[in-house]
């Protein structure tokens, strides 16, 4: 049980992270507005993605509300298939491609590893 715990929280405060730093970059950063921009999105997707990335990040790294979670989750893994699908259309290198599944693993890692220690307390 202590190793599901260690990999849930590793896991999961990793994703937060990322999604904390991403949804900075959102909103700072001008070369992520060009990236948005070269993959044919309108500038407006780019600040509701960062929020809705903040958003998942506060809910994901909260031990509360686990229904919750779960649409985090779930919001997040369709975030990173469209983004690895949104490099391959615009003809990116691999890496760019790769990043988003790499980010997808670790995001599956925590959500089984939720689920396990949601079976543990009940």
């Amino acid at each position: 049980m202590k190793a599901i715990k260690i990999t849930y929280w590793t896991t999961t405060t990793i994703i937060s992270l990322m999604m904390a730093f991403s949804a900075y970059s959102y909103f700072t950063n001008p070369e992520v507005a060009a990236g948005f921009n070269h993959l044919g999105f309108p500038d407006y997707f780019r600040v509701e993605l960062g929020i809705a990335k903040l958003i998942a990040a506060i809910v994901l790294i909260v031990p509360l509300f686990p229904r919750v979670k779960e649409w985090a989750y779930a919001g997040l893994t369709i975030t990173f298939i469209s983004a690895s699908i949104a490099h391959i259309a615009s003809g990116d290198p691999t890496a760019n491609v790769a990043m988003p599944l790499v980010m997808l693993a670790i995001l599956a890692a925590s959500y089984f590893t939720f689920h396990k220690t949601q079976q543990q307390t009940v």
